[in-house]
Formats: structure tokens, sequence, C-alpha cells
């Protein structure tokens, strides 16, 4: 038995105190609930649903979203969040959500640039499926591999990784508290991606709830269907529960540096040469650049680029490296910092100096903020005369952010369609811009009007036909789906930008899938309209 009769009255009981103006609430929940209660297989407290009406509901609802815009009171929220204790309980969400022709959104860190797993633009009312629960991670340094469930963050893995082994690591996220689930579904690059590739690269099995509530893995899925969530983006073709993952060798001791520059201190010229050398030097050494807008003193503003590194080896090494192939940074041994691979991700994080490991496993965010953000790749270096209008463009405003990620190594030698993230062989570094703000009061339309403008300004300068972007970095200007609206040339809009020609096959395989579109959201993999499915069929 899952629920005993008691239980049901107590449910029922405690759902029917809520006010008259939550009874669409109620009657969603209400059957909801009766509804796991037949598909589940261990019972389900009340504590796992939190409504609107509950006074908890704010703090569950904010706990792991990163970005402020969607949590304002304009912003339409869940009739509840559902916090499943184990996969029969996922599988018995997505039935009673199909049956009851409730829309979901799932949640597994909370990170998606637009919101897209805990608010919702076009659909409404919908419910969250939040997978904090689910977040067991096992390591298995016999074989190289680890399972790990889609509700831990990658900075919980990379400590589980570290614990068993000093020489143990695995490519993916820089940002610590990155749902795992979520971030491999759209690729997943971090500061060893020039040595081993993506995340997503290093996927070895994976564990799916598909759109009639099974669990399947790689070999009950298909080759077609394991290919698409690994880089294919989130939520558009079933729920993951969990990876296998491929760990990947790292050396006992690593070095970590940062070297700054500002535009006084030839930052300009030294960015143009960053982007002829950062995606050729050593495979070994991941150098990203962050920029932003700094004081100069007397009121003045300046731009500083400081140089953000990973080099997978000793301090000697590195120096021999930079010397040969990237001189004019100047990098001394005074600057940098030998350390373990697991501190290494501290650091890259920008963790305080000497904070321990453990705190990875609190799983939080160290920045919480409105922001909205875009993303480029580059294929040209960029002229030093466009480095200087952008330099113009950014101390138009208040609190602007680049961030310049080189490829190259492991990143060129892998096809653009192994995976479904297709921004390989060619790409010198990507770009993500951001603007960012702390007060709900401040004019938001200002901002996004500068990032628009920004992105305008680069357009010459990369990718072209189509303009690349990255899906983790998502971006609802580039076009959004409508209610009950299946468009491939309206999506094709995003698709192509995200996915390349890989967004085509990426249709296909939802069209078998999820033919209906029961897994849907703003930018969701569209399926083909049934009338046209014979001439995009495979043999």
């Amino acid at each position: 038995m899952i629920f005993s009769s008691n239980y049901i009255l107590l449910i029922l009981s405690s759902v029917l105190l809520l006010s008259v103006s939550g009874t669409s609430s109620v009657s969603i929940l209400d059957n909801f609930m009766q509804c796991l209660s037949l598909y589940s297989q261990r019972s389900i407290p009340f504590s796992a649903f939190c409504t609107q009406k509950n006074s908890s509901f704010s703090s569950v609802l904010q706990s792991s979203a990163q970005n402020l815009r969607y949590l304002k009171p304009s912003v339409s929220k869940p009739e509840f969040i559902f916090t499943p204790l184990d996969e029969s309980q996922v599988q018995a969400a997505v039935i009673c959500s199909k049956e009851l022709g409730i829309h979901l959104r799932v949640r597994s860190g909370g990170h998606d640039y637009e919101g897209l797993s805990y608010a919702s633009e076009i659909e409404t009312p919908f419910i969250i499926v939040d997978l904090a629960k689910l977040r067991s991670i096992t390591v298995s340094i016999d074989d190289n591999s680890a399972w790990v469930q889609a509700g831990a963050t990658n900075g919980e893995l990379y400590y589980r990784i570290a614990e068993k082994s000093k020489i143990h690591g695995f490519p993916a996220g820089l940002c610590s508290s990155l749902g795992i689930g979520g971030h491999i579904t759209g690729g997943a690059y971090g500061s060893m991606m020039r040595k081993y590739g993506l995340g997503a690269d290093n996927v070895i099995d994976a564990r799916i709830v598909d759109v009639t509530g099974r669990v399947l893995d790689r070999a009950s899925m298909g080759e077609d269907l394991f290919w698409a969530i690994r880089g294919g983006g989130g939520a558009s073709f079933g729920i993951i529960l969990s990876w296998k993952i491929r760990l990947v060798p790292v050396p006992s001791t690593v070095t970590v540096f940062t070297v700054s520059r500002t535009l006084e201190q030839n930052g300009t010229k030294l960015l143009h040469k960053w982007q002829q050398v950062a995606d050729k030097i050593d495979e070994n050494l991941f150098i990203r650049v962050i920029i932003q807008v700094t004081s100069a003193g007397k009121q003045q503003k300046t731009v500083t680029t400081s140089y953000n590194a990973l080099f997978l080896g000793s301090v000697e090494r590195l120096l021999q490296v930079t010397r040969d192939s990237f001189p004019e940074l100047g990098l001394t041994r005074k600057d940098c910092i030998e350390t373990s691979w697991i501190k290494s991700v501290l650091y890259i994080a920008g963790y305080p100096t000497n904070t321990p490991p453990e705190i990875l496993l609190q799983g939080k965010s160290l920045f919480k903020n409105y922001f909205k953000a875009k993303s480029d790749f580059v294929k040209e270096p960029i002229p030093e005369t466009v480095l200087e209008g952008l330099w113009k463009k950014l101390m138009e405003e208040d609190s602007p952010l680049m961030i310049w990620n080189p490829y190259g190594g492991m990143m060129s030698k892998i096809s653009e369609n192994e995976i479904p993230f297709p921004h390989r062989k060619g790409t010198l570094f990507m770009i993500q811009y951001l603007t960012t703000w702390q007060d709900v009061k401040e004019d938001e339309t200002k901002h996004m009007e500068w990032i628009r403008r920004l992105y305008n300004y680069m357009g010459p300068y990369v990718s072209m036909f189509p303009r690349g972007a990255y899906v983790n970095y998502r971006d609802l200007d580039l076009g959004m789906n409508k209610k009950n609206e299946t468009s491939f040339i309206k999506a094709s809009g995003w698709g192509f930008r995200y996915f390349k020609d890989n967004f085509e096959r990426l249709v296909k395989v939802k069209t078998r899938v999820d033919p209906d579109n029961f897994f849907r959201h703003e930018q969701s993999i569209p399926p083909f309209p049934l009338e046209s499915e014979p001439e995009y069929c495979e043999a």
C-alpha cells in the first residue's frame, strides 16, 4: 500500500484548509497526489509538496534559483513544488502530469539562465518537479567511473571524486553549484575542456524517465536518444535521473594563476595576442579572460582583463610553456600557486584562499543577482580597433562582465556531430556577455537594451551563418516557442544557433520519443508536425 486511507484523509484535510482563492491549486494538488498514490512505490510525505500557501514556498522556490529576474512578483509561479525522494516518484510525477494534463518544469540545480526550470513565460498553470533530494554519488576508481544523480551539484561530484583519489577528476563546469543533471544536457565546459573535452563528451551511460514513465538506460533508450541528451539541451526528451561519467586523470600537483592588466598596462594589445595563442597553446593549459570595468582613481574608470588559469602540471613546466608560447603575459613564479586538483576547483570558482573543500558539499552559489546573458563563438581574432570600441561600450554600463573561454586542444579533435554540441574545430574562443544588478527597483529595460546593443556591435566579428550560441547560456532573445504551437521553422531561429545541423537530428529524435511534445518549454526541441513526419523520418 502506498498511502493509508487515514494518510489520504490527512492530506486532503490539509489541502482544504487553503483559502478559496487557491481553489485551482487545491484541485490540481488533490488530483496529483491521488494519482501519485497509485504509481509511486513508496509513501510520499506531505512535506514533499510545497504550495504557494505554504510559508516555506518562497524559500523553497528560491533555494537554487540563480537569476533573480525570474523570482519577481510579476513572474508566474508554480502551483506547487514536488520534491521526489526516489526514481519511482519521478516516474509517477511524469505519468500523473501527463494523465491530468498538468504542465511540468524540472529543476536540478536552478542555474537555467532564463529561469526555465522554475518559471514559465508561456504556459500556466504549471508545477515544478525539483530533483534536490536525488543527489547520491557513487565513485568507482577501479573502472574510472562514477554514477551521479541529477540533483547533485558538480561541486559535490568533484569532492566525492577527490575523496577517493587525488589523481582523478571530471571535466565539467567552473561554477561549483551547477546541478549536474541539467549542466551536462547542454555540454558542460570547464577548465579541463582543452585536455578532455566537455562533461557531455565523458558520459558513458545515463538513466532517464521517458514520456511514458519508464526508466531507461543507454541500452534500453538506444543510441539516438543517448546522443540527444548529451548536449541537446535540458527538458526536451525526458527527465534525467543520473549520469554515469568517465573519470579523467589529473596530476597530483596542478598550478593556478590570475594575472590582471588594465588598459593603461597595455591590456588591449595583450588581449589581442591572447586571441592568437589561447587555442594553440599546450592543451594542459586553460587561460580564460575575465573582463570587467574597474575604478582607475579620481572617479575614472578603466577596463581590467584578468587571465585566470589552470595548468595540469608543475609551476616549472607552466613557466616553460608560457615563455615559449605566450611571453607577453609576463608570468612569473610569484604569480602562480601549486595546489591539488580539488583545491584548484575552489580557486577557479572564486572561493577565498584556504577555503576547505568541504564547502563544495553545501551546493550553494557564490553569486545570486538579477542578470541577462548572451554568448558568441569567435573564429578570427577581433582587431584592436574593435576592442577599443568594445571598451567604450562596456563603460556605458553599471556592472558589465565578459568572460572569454579558450578552445582548441581536445575541443578541436572531436567531431561537431559526435554529440549535439557542435562548436568545435575552428573556434578560437567563446564569449559570455553579462550585465548584472542587485536592486529589484532598478530599471531592467536599461540593462537589457544595453546588452542587446553590445551584442549587435559584436555581430560582424563572431561566428556567422549561423551566429552560434551556447545552449547553457540560454537566451530568449533568440526566439521562443508558444503555447500549443509546434513550429520547426520558428524553433530553427535558435535551434541552429545552439546546435548547427545537429538541430535537425534532435528534432527527429524528439518526434520519435515525445511526438506529443509533453516535455516542453520556451526553447525546447519541437517534434515535427504529424503531417510532415513521413518526409523527415529516418529509414
